[in-house]
């Protein structure tokens, strides 16, 4: 039997914000891409705690991959062997040249076996790279960092640059290997809530 953690909105929202200052500290973000569907809603809480008096809010794109399949009648999902994009930034666009120079924030809600972060940085490098010659701009420095809402204390079967794991990754929490339930995925809110609050009382 898996092991759950039932997260609730509130308290997604405080690990946001517990990590904010450190985030504009270390990172200095100055764009967001936010791998879907679970890293959409803590990029946009992110950024409010992001936003710095006097500057405009920083941009938030969205890239979706899918790792997870679910197999038979289990309701739980189990990590797949294969990352498949089912929405990208478009290369020959406005999206691809604005990554360029920039320091930039890949947030995902969690960080399981470290497959799709690797394949969200080594393809958005590579295609950094690209739109680089294309627009002839290779002298200009693009770095990539991680946020994290959970990261699970595992074997990992993904890498990651050397540079992000030494600097540029944060977890706002390190968690065992369970199985993390977000709010956005539940379809009763109110018996999540329950099951959340249940747990804290154990």
């Amino acid at each position: 039997m898996v092991q759950k953690i039932y997260v609730t909105y509130n308290q997604v929202h405080k690990l946001c914000q517990n990590s904010a200052e450190r985030i504009l500290d270390d990172f200095k973000p100055q764009l967001m891409v936010a791998i879907g569907g679970g890293g959409y809603v803590p990029a946009r809480i992110l950024r409010s705690f992001l936003k710095r008096p006097g500057s405009p809010n920083i941009p938030i794109q969205a890239i979706g991959l899918s790792l997870y399949e679910s197999l038979g009648s289990d309701a739980v999902e189990q990590p797949g062997t294969k990352v498949t994009r089912t929405q990208w930034l478009d290369l020959s666009s406005l999206e691809m040249a604005n990554l360029i120079g920039k320091d930039i924030l890949i947030v995902d809600e969690v960080d399981d076996t470290r497959t799709t972060l690797e394949y969200a940085v080594k393809e958005l490098e590579k295609d950094v790279i690209e739109a680089q010659k294309k627009l002839g701009r290779e002298g200009e420095k693009t770095r990539f960092s991680i946020f994290v809402l959970h990261n699970k204390d595992k074997a990992k079967k993904g890498q990651l640059p050397e540079d992000v794991v030494q600097g540029r990754y944060l977890a706002a929490q390190t968690v065992g290997d369970e199985w993390i339930c977000y709010p956005w995925e539940a379809t009763d809110i109110d018996e999540h809530d329950r099951l959340s609050k249940e747990q804290e009382q154990k």
